[in-house]
């Protein structure tokens, strides 16, 4: 270490101690003003200053530099007495010494452009609790130097959410983990104790939540907010087994680039039984056709949206390509988006979702919200990474009473498919 980074003095959270300890994943979750993300920049800045280090700064959604922690570790090598040691560039920090700080967004990521990362000896993952399960499956096995750590920071939304999931409800033996708060927080914001304050008296629900790093039902102004908040608390997330003597009807909304989604549904009466969700994207039909395959259940009927008539690159049509593939298809009626919306929230009461293979969906739909104008006027709802499932289940409200157990008669479902890209 240089003669200038020996001379580093820094203060810490005691909680934060474990950022100096070896551990393969380092966890810090919470609420509001409890010195997470402060506290990760500072200690990798100040591990990068002893030796020299590869680290890689990562969020789902990175748009821009602006998007990244950037700004923060800048920031934090100035207040750290390092800024000759550091040279803060346009979209990379290096130090004197090799230490090299990257910056990434997971989502725009794929299993090939992500083995560029595979020599980090560090990799933070901040505001994690927005990453996706894919993009978690993508990245632990990327990060795999000797030695090599994973960092995540995040404020808890949904206790469904992936992340959540992953490293505070089922962490595994080598996730070290801690839950920090304002009151953890010795250099804590006077300027916010009296807005918190009075959040505690007048809004308990959200004081819980933004200061107490409590989970919620569903993210501030989502669209389903009420929906997912009574089908949580009526126990509807559960688990839901498959059933072999009903039909499992599959509900689709396409995606290549974007997100393509799969609804396993099966219906018993008024009863609607989400029994798995499938989400992925730059897959072909075939792909999906042999991993619904390969799962061997009692199928009926295939139910895609409007644009599923509508021609592929390849020549064929979605519709096309799955009856050729042995499914019974059926086209859902375009009965415009905000009478679906109207039409998914009459249907929810009916929905229970197998909170193993389908808690995703539900995350997806807790989070599903409208664009929001420069005057805080709400409108149409964002097309993003939660539409996808969004659209899906809007589509399964439509279809909902004309899912029937009976037998169709149904081409061969392991029939060879030939014209298109496996």
């Amino acid at each position: 270490m240089s003669d200038q980074a020996q001379e580093v003095k820094y203060q810490f959270p005691e909680k934060m101690g474990f950022l100096f300890r070896p551990a393969r994943f380092k966890v810090a979750y919470g609420g509001r003003d409890g010195a997470k993300s402060w506290s990760f920049a500072r200690a990798l800045i100040i591990e990068g200053a002893s030796r020299p280090l590869q680290i890689g700064c990562f969020r789902e959604v990175q748009k821009s530099i602006r998007d990244s922690v950037y700004k923060l570790i800048s920031n934090q090598i100035q207040e750290l007495g390092l800024g000759k040691f550091y040279d803060v560039l346009s979209t990379e920090i290096r130090g004197k010494n090799g230490t090299t700080f990257y910056f990434a967004g997971l989502s725009a990521q794929t299993r090939e452009s992500i083995k560029s990362f595979e020599g980090l000896d560090r990799a933070w993952v901040e505001e994690a609790q927005l990453v996706s399960k894919l993009s978690w499956d993508i990245l632990e096995p990327t990060i795999r130097a000797p030695g090599s750590e994973i960092w995540v920071s995040f404020n808890p939304e949904l206790e469904s959410d992936e992340t959540y999931q992953r490293f505070v409800v089922k962490p595994a033996p080598e996730v070290v983990s801690v839950n920090i708060n304002w009151d953890d927080n010795p250099w804590r914001s006077q300027v916010l104790d009296k807005a918190r304050e009075t959040m505690q008296l007048e809004r308990p629900d959200d004081y819980a939540h933004y200061y107490g790093g409590q989970c919620r039902p569903a993210v501030e102004g989502a669209i389903y907010y009420n929906e997912v908040s009574k089908l949580k608390g009526s126990g509807r997330l559960c688990n839901v087994p498959y059933d072999p003597m009903l039909k499992v009807h599959v509900v689709c909304d396409l995606g290549f680039n974007d997100f393509m989604s799969l609804i396993l549904v099966q219906r018993l009466a008024s009863e609607i039984r989400i029994i798995r969700y499938i989400e992925d994207r730059m897959r072909y039909i075939p792909s999906y056709h042999q991993e619904l395959t390969d799962l061997k259940l009692n199928y009926g009927t295939l139910y895609l949206p409007h644009d599923g008539k509508a021609k592929h690159v390849t020549g064929a049509s979605a519709q096309e390509q799955f009856s050729a593939l042995g499914w019974n298809v059926e086209i859902v009626a375009d009965i415009g988006i905000e009478q679906g919306i109207r039409k998914t929230r009459e249907v929810f009461p009916r929905l229970y979702l197998d909170k193993t293979h389908a808690s995703e969906l539900l995350n997806r739909l807790g989070r599903y919200r409208r664009r929001v104008n420069s005057e805080g006027q709400a409108s149409t709802p964002m097309h993003d990474d939660e539409s996808h499932g969004a659209d899906g289940t809007r589509y399964l409200a439509i279809v909902a009473d004309q899912m029937s157990n009976d037998s169709h008669k149904l081409a061969d479902p392991y029939a060879s498919f030939k014209g298109w890209a496996a």
